[in-house]
């Protein structure tokens, strides 16, 4: 449960800290604006993304199944500066094992809804998987631009981060990561 009274006092004290004025007619209410989006960004913390996975009924599927381009937002816990970007990830299925498309969004947004660093949410999204459907193997590529790089630091607008995350067979068997890999970067769809 998120204390937005806290958080709104803490605004307070931030806004005062950098010199500006919390009774300010524009600024009055931005400690609860604060307060209601951190509730929002922050709705991750302390839920079990494997919840959000269900299995559907036994399919006789044996192909990669790819929901590529899920774009998402997190909070880096190193500044608590945003960063964006897309998620692309694939799975194997093992013994009809599968899942509605839907679930690999719900777990991606649900782990990115917390503090983290993109290396750990990569990986993260890839162990969920692992651990709920049991599949061959899972590929997690995650491209993203973070804002304490671009608006502060270095000051380069527009980098981008690219993190994998490769379980199973898409580590041992090289055809199978590379057709994923192509997947990924076909851009016609």
């Amino acid at each position: 449960m998120v204390d937005k009274e806290k958080i709104a006092n803490a605004v307070r004290d931030i806004l005062e800290a950098i010199g500006e004025d919390p009774n300010r007619g524009d600024l009055v209410d931005t400690p609860y604006r604060v307060a209601k989006m951190y509730e929002e960004i922050f709705s991750g913390i302390g839920k079990d993304a494997a919840q959000e996975v269900r299995m559907m009924v036994p399919e006789e599927y044996d192909q990669i199944v790819l929901v590529k381009d899920i774009p998402f937002y997190s909070m880096c816990e190193h500044h608590m500066l945003p960063f964006i970007g897309k998620c692309h990830v694939a799975y194997l299925p093992e013994d009809g094992r599968v899942t509605g498309l839907s679930k690999l969004v719900r777990v991606t947004r649900l782990l990115s809804r917390r503090l983290q660093v993109q290396e750990r949410l990569t990986g993260e999204i890839a162990a969920v998987l692992m651990e709920t459907l049991k599949p061959k193997g899972v590929m997690v590529v995650i491209e993203a631009e973070h804002l304490c790089m671009s608006m502060r630091g270095v000051k380069e607008a527009g980098t981008c981060t690219v993190t994998s995350a490769v379980r199973g067979i898409f580590r041992t068997n090289s055809l199978t990561r590379e057709e994923t890999l192509a997947l990924i970067r076909d851009k016609r769809h």
